[in-house]
């Protein structure tokens, strides 16, 4: 890739993640209740995904070769919805009535949503739903691959690692895990409720291959997810440092936000400085 591309591309991608910050804070501000603090750490991982890595239609939804997206962290749905708008799965108009009632905007994901593949938000099933298409992708001989995306509380529950030696004893190259590393949960510092260091170590010793990378760096997300997309008998597990509530200073390393209602005051500061954080 040319230099000159280079740039161009990251200032694209830089410009969509400041504005699925902003509209994220905005939807769950007009809902009066959400996730903030998850949601703005998996901006950078959603953009890079949607932007330049997956491939995925939205005038052909039931292409049945398009790579599948789960997102097992449901509740920090609000920065997925808002990228699906912007991608033509729904209007833009939508994105006002986040957890209102018959909209299509649930606060979990539900399939009743354009471009959503599954019903997620029961923390650790993610995994499991993600393994059983990619299973059924190799026995129907698509070419697909599946990106999950995990917090790292729910890396707590068992099933995620029953999930785990399955996609690596069936040698399942076409799954992609990615663990938002923000080190916080609703109740406090995730290593202190039950710790999962050594994350890398253990991930290995479950028979996948694993990459860590700079959660908050979208160059180097799709850097190494292109790097990444054709391997040949094991399941890949990324592990993304990142920082709950990231451009915001007052939500940043802050578990309060894990889950919390945004006011008008609130809105407007936190909105000022994501402006300000690009420039």
């Amino acid at each position: 890739m040319l230099f000159s591309e280079v740039v161009m591309d990251i200032g694209f991608l830089e410009e969509k993640c400041k504005w699925v910050r902003e509209t994220t804070l905005k939807m769950i501000y007009e809902a009066g209740s959400g996730h903030p603090g998850g949601s703005l750490s998996e901006v950078e991982i959603l953009v890079a995904l949607y932007y330049k890595i997956m491939q995925v239609d939205s005038k052909n939804r039931s292409w049945k070769d398009r790579d599948r997206f789960v997102l097992s962290k449901g509740h920090c749905c609000p920065p997925l919805y808002a990228i699906l708008a912007d991608k033509g799965y729904f209007s833009i108009d939508e994105l006002d009535k986040l957890r209102k009632y018959k909209s299509l905007l649930q606060g979990h994901p539900s399939i009743i949503t354009p471009g959503i593949d599954t019903v997620s938000g029961s923390l650790g099933n993610g995994l499991s739903v993600g393994v059983g298409m990619a299973m059924a992708g190799r026995r129907q001989k698509r070419d697909y691959n599946v990106y999950v995306l995990l917090g790292d509380g729910e890396l707590q529950e068992g099933c995620i690692w029953e999930a785990a030696m399955c996609a690596a004893h069936n040698k399942l190259n076409n799954i992609i895990a990615i663990v938002d590393y923000n080190k916080l949960q609703i109740n406090g510092c995730v290593n202190d409720i039950v710790n999962l260091e050594p994350l890398t170590d253990k991930w290995e010793s479950f028979g996948w291959d694993v990459c860590v990378v700079d959660g908050h760096d979208v160059y180097a997300i799709v850097d190494l997810l292109e790097k990444n997309k054709c391997r040949k008998e094991k399941p890949l597990v990324i592990i993304a440092s990142t920082i709950k509530g990231k451009g915001v200073s007052f939500m940043e390393n802050n578990c309060i936000w894990h889950g919390n209602r945004i006011s008008e005051s609130e809105l407007e500061l936190a909105l000022r400085e994501i402006g300000e954080s690009y420039g």
